[in-house]
């Protein structure tokens, strides 16, 4: 016996992994193969019979004609019956692979193999592939380099941390430490199990001349998953310098992370590079192209990539929606939605609270109204925590703060952090301190008081010059072991993410990107411009308060954007920050002196300036 699993635990274990586009598994294919060949000596009337069968109940006939002929218990004869049942998808085939297995009397590794398969595949059971693999090692049959893809899957879709690394000791003590297929799966394990650092080890341990593109393709995965865009977007850099040839999957991961990190440049070097290679786009890169653009700020070109596409799904309308509610486009949101309707797709959940906060962000408060109503009668929709987190954002940044409190009380689901921190939100923006207050209270009893909630009640005591409430706020926020995010901005500029913090002086070109700021600063005064800080909620002087202002980072990203990039050319801002109202009038300015377009993601919007207006219309 090689080693012992921790069955129990593993079943434990047990959790939903999201859907992602994957490459095809190359040992599911392989055992195919094997299948065939084994297969076909066979020689039998049955066998023969076997390797044809389409349903269970042939496989149940041609099963009573081998126990008839004595043949039901031998691996060579009975293996075509098993790997019908365990790999077809059947409604019990896998229950009936299981019984035919049982009555084997010395079933091989390629036995164990294809019920393992026939578990692992479509999350069937998992816990039973793990089950089979120690009965294996109890009856003495040695692993093979098929098995362990599978096995690993297993551990994967349970999440089963512990029992994957005993498998791995069991692959470097079997010698197939250097099989592309066990490597490439043990990647992609590491990658499920949300272990980027092990996925990344194990992928540095593969040499150079055993890896494939399903080796970078699962590192990738491994970075997506972890929201670890930066270095999933370096290490596709890097498969592309050593002349990898990117497959879909790596595509999509790309996609994704040029989406999070608002890199456009890289995003749109990748759809040209698909155009180059492929005949047709699938629906999967389409979606993936329509949700780059969208997120990259330009939403005109989301909107030319998902119009141009053949077969839309669901995932496609959602992607569309979602960009548009980024971009504070309601109305053409509705459109879509109802285009939807008309090419015969039924809304879900999700495509509802994207046309949902569409609304909210453009002030379409009768009509946001009109769509919760459709989406529970006519299109049966039952409401989660995140429509009615999107109804209370609607009517309380309409200023109906009193109705969106109301709603909040008769929440079936229950009062949510989401939705009282949409309310907390619409009262910094209609300046209900005491409401404010109150939502915080309730905050803090869910347990879901963060930072940023604190900070707003905080700026709203500033400006009221409440200063000895705002640092008592703040103060408990510190006690609290509540740490503010620290604010950055980031700027693309020829493929190159560069990121910035207020007062940032780490940058190479630190001198150039002030002395910018400085001539922007003095073109602005011309114009009538002088900064606003009410928003500064700092108990300091008034020129302390201005030299926080004139070095935020969204400030210094867009200097370095405007002296990086030629001229005419958008400047494309990624920020975690809101947009506060003083960055607004900046930028407005800066667009209309410069000429130049600026394009800023906040932390729930796009705001897009041209020739001194925002695409928001000052309703954010």
């Amino acid at each position: 016996m090689v080693g012992g699993l921790v069955l129990s635990q593993a079943q434990s274990h047990q959790v939903a992994t999201p859907r992602t586009a994957a490459p095809a598994p190359v040992p599911a294919q392989a055992l195919e193969k094997r299948l065939r060949e084994q297969a076909a000596p066979c020689g039998t009337a049955a066998a023969a019979a076997a390797v044809s069968v389409r349903s269970v109940d042939d496989v149940r006939k041609a099963h009573a004609r081998h126990i008839k002929l004595g043949l039901d218990r031998s691996p060579r004869h009975a293996r075509p019956l098993l790997a019908a049942c365990a790999l077809s998808g059947w409604p019990g085939g896998t229950e009936l692979a299981a019984s035919i297995f049982d009555s084997l009397d010395e079933p091989e590794a390629f036995d164990y193999n294809t019920l393992m398969r026939g578990h692992v595949s479509g999350g069937r059971d998992p816990a039973a592939a793990l089950r089979l693999y120690a009965d294996m090692l109890e009856a003495g049959v040695e692993p093979d380099n098929y098995t362990f893809p599978f096995v690993l899957k297993a551990c994967a879709k349970l999440a089963a941390l512990q029992e994957g690394r005993q498998l791995q000791a069991h692959i470097v003590k079997l010698g197939f430490q250097h099989d592309e297929h066990v490597q490439n799966s043990l990647i992609s394990f590491y990658g499920k199990c949300g272990e980027p650092a092990m996925a990344r080890l194990a992928f540095d341990r593969t040499e150079a001349g055993e890896r494939t593109a399903a080796s970078w393709s699962a590192l990738l995965e491994a970075y997506t998953r972890a929201g670890l865009w930066g270095e999933c977007l370096e290490s596709f850099g890097a498969m592309v310098r050593e002349g990898w040839r990117p497959d879909e999957s790596s595509m999509v991961s790309a996609l994704s992370a040029c989406a999070h990190l608002g890199a456009y440049d890289v995003g749109r070097s990748i759809h040209c590079a698909l155009l180059r290679n492929a005949a047709r786009l699938n629906t999967i890169m389409e979606t993936s192209l329509v949700d780059m653009y969208a997120k990259c700020g330009c939403i005109e070109k989301a909107a030319a990539v998902f119009d141009a596409m053949g077969g839309k799904n669901a995932w496609a309308y959602s992607a569309m929606v979602s960009g548009l509610a980024l971009h504070g486009d309601g109305r053409r949101a509705l459109q879509v939605l109802d285009a939807m309707v008309r090419e015969g797709h039924a809304p879900d959940a999700a495509v509802y609270v994207g046309v949902l906060n569409a609304c909210s962000r453009a002030g379409l408060l009768e009509d946001g109204l009109r769509c919760f109503d459709r989406m529970r009668l006519e299109h049966k929709v039952a409401p989660n925590a995140q429509h009615y987190g999107c109804m209370v954002d609607l009517m309380a940044r309409a200023g109906r703060l009193g109705d969106a409190r109301a709603l909040i009380g008769s929440m079936p689901t229950g009062p949510t952090d989401t939705a009282w921190r949409s309310l907390l939100n619409a009262c910094r923006i209609h300046g209900d301190l005491g409401l404010a207050e109150h939502a915080l209270q309730e905050l803090g009893s869910l347990g879901a008081a963060n930072a940023g909630d604190y900070v707003i009640v905080a700026g709203m005591h500033a400006r009221a010059k409440n200063w000895d409430a705002a640092a008592a706020l703040r103060t408990e926020a510190v006690d609290g072991g509540l740490a503010p995010s620290p604010g950055f901005s980031a700027v693309e500029v020829r493929g190159e993410v560069h990121r910035f913090v207020s007062q940032d002086m780490s940058h190479p070109r630190r001198r150039d990107i002030y002395e910018m700021l400085h001539q922007m600063e003095w073109q602005l005064r011309f114009e009538g411009y002088k900064p606003d800080t009410s928003e500064v909620a700092l108990a300091v002087g008034e020129e302390e308060k201005l030299r926080v202002v004139a070095a935020h980072s969204q400030k210094l990203a867009m200097a370095f954007g405007l002296l990086s990039t030629p001229e005419g050319a958008p400047v494309r801002i990624v920020t975690n920050l809101r947009m506060s109202k003083e960055c607004h009038a900046y930028s407005a300015l800066i667009s209309e002196i410069f000429g130049r377009e600026i394009v800023v993601r906040d932390r729930s919007r796009f705001h897009r300036f041209r020739r001194g207006a925002c695409t928001c219309r000052d309703h954010w």
